[in-house]
């Protein structure tokens, strides 16, 4: 059967460091599947990922509205509305926004990674659900 549903019905999250917000809509809880993550996330002006990478994950950002810069080895290149990213296993990568919030898609696959933060915190991988449990990305 399919999966539908409605962003108001999903598991919202709030990083343990501010200024992220995630919404998914595909992950082991919701569809019982590891083989993707899948949802939306908003960046409050200014807001980052840590410098990091995942093992054995292709990862993509769709940027919906807002702009923002993409910090990769090869350096830092600006991204807007319509401008999808791809990031490679292994690949160190940093999504910032830049002079308002960010709003954008991610997909990673699969579901099986493990992150290294490398500029960061272990808060950066820990994300509060509004009914108080914790999600640590892994």
């Amino acid at each position: 059967m399919a999966y539908i549903f409605h962003q108001d019905q999903l598991p919202h999250l709030i990083s343990e460091v501010p200024g992220r917000k995630r919404t998914f809509f595909v992950n082991k809880e919701l569809t019982k599947i590891d083989d993707m993550l899948a949802g939306v996330m908003h960046y409050d002006a200014g807001a980052s990922s840590p410098y990091h990478y995942h093992e054995v994950c292709e990862h993509f950002y769709f940027i919906i509205e807002g702009k923002g810069s993409v910090e990769t080895e090869e350096g830092i290149r600006d991204v807007g509305p319509g401008t999808m990213v791809f990031i490679p296993p292994e690949a160190k990568h940093r999504l910032r926004s830049v002079g308002g919030p960010l709003f954008y898609f991610e997909f990673q696959a699969p579901n099986r990674f493990k992150t290294h933060i490398l500029d960061g915190t272990p808060a950066d991988l820990n994300w509060n659900h509004v009914d108080g449990t914790v999600w640590v990305q892994t």
